[in-house]
């Protein structure tokens, strides 16, 4: 992991082309490179938006799955995969989508309830729906899914 000069952090394999990039330690590279795209992602998305999911691959022991997120932001699909899989500590797949391991739920709920869990860990700052007949500021529930 290296750092600009304005805290931008970044992952690269040739570091010869960014000589004014600092080197960080790899645990503190991780967490300010987790920090920085959960930033992006709650600069995009508020509680109560839909994310989109797609099923990419099942294994033929139908005990794994890839999963693309999608959310719309001002109109535009915007891809949110990469920054998923980062913030949740998930697996992203060489061939796309992020790497779910289990049967018997929607997979797509589970992606989409952890990414709300990682957004919003103290619950979100104002109730977004009713749960149970209560108003619901859990962070897991702030986000809708729907597959496509």
């Amino acid at each position: 992991m290296y750092m600009f000069e304005n805290s931008k952090v970044f992952r690269t394999d040739n570091p010869q082309y960014h000589p004014k990039a600092a080197k960080l330690k790899k645990v503190e590279g991780e967490r300010l490179y987790r920090e920085q795209c959960r930033d992006d992602l709650l600069a995009m998305l508020k509680p109560g938006d839909t994310i989109y999911c797609t099923l990419r691959h099942v294994s033929r022991s139908g005990m794994q799955r890839r999963i693309d997120l999608h959310a719309i932001v001002n109109g535009t699909m915007v891809y949110l995969t990469g920054l998923a899989a980062i913030i949740t500590h998930k697996k992203l797949h060489h061939s796309g989508g992020i790497v779910v391991n289990g049967c018997g739920m929607d997979m797509g709920f589970y992606l989409v309830n952890a990414l709300g869990y990682y957004l919003w860990p103290n619950g979100t700052p104002a109730p977004h729906g009713r749960r149970n007949g209560e108003p619901d500021s859990d962070g897991g529930y702030a986000l809708k899914h729907s597959w496509l």
